[in-house]
């Protein structure tokens, strides 16, 4: 009997150990056994070292593929252990210029927490709740709420959002700061997932 021996990739710019394959942005992923094409997208903010992986489609389903670990989440964000606000924007809005029908797998089922505090933001939202509702019918047949697509984050993830009118004003008024830019506008509403229960 013959030992498996995994073969490890991982982010360039961290030390991770028992990483063989270090891998920054730029960067493409073959895994011919599974036929599995991706190229590597840099998204600091989680971390300052943090990658995600952009595959081309498996199978029969057209869709592409999105790997984003703990940048991206179904309704919602990482939180930022060593990067900023500014890092985590812009990694966002990069991965939200995806095509519309790319299925964005995240690393953890979050999603009915997520959508509560996206209902906390923009509670008059039709999207936001009709998603919540779909969700929360998935997780009580047993089932994942992962993938979502590109496009569904788009419209209901508030940290996509962080540019809406109705985004900004909600956290204008949780803040009770008005005239806040995009970035504190992130930061802000980071903030207030941190802390809200």
């Amino acid at each position: 009997m013959h030992a498996h021996q995994p073969v490890v990739y991982g982010p360039a710019a961290e030390g991770t150990e028992h990483v063989q394959h270090r891998l920054g942005g730029g960067d493409t992923l073959e895994l011919a056994a599974i036929g599995l094409r991706a190229r590597v997208l840099d998204v600091p903010g989680h971390t300052r070292g943090h990658i995600a992986y952009v595959a081309e489609p498996l199978g029969d389903d057209p869709r592409p593929l999105l790997f984003c670990g703990d940048t991206l989440f179904a309704a919602g964000c990482g939180r930022l252990f060593e990067g900023t606000p500014a890092q985590m924007l812009d990694s966002l809005e990069r991965l939200a210029a995806l095509p519309d029908e790319t299925l964005v797998f995240c690393a953890h089922e979050y999603t009915l927490s997520n959508l509560r505090f996206a209902r906390a933001v923009t509670p008059d939202d039709a999207a936001v709740a009709a998603r919540e509702a779909v969700a929360k019918r998935m997780r009580q047949s047993g089932l994942p709420t992962v993938p979502s697509t590109i496009v569904i984050e788009r419209d209901t993830n508030p940290f996509m959002r962080a540019r809406d009118a109705s985004v900004h004003a909600a956290v204008a008024e949780h803040t009770g700061q008005a005239g806040l830019d995009p970035v504190a506008t992130f930061a802000a509403l980071r903030e207030w997932k941190n802390r809200f229960r």
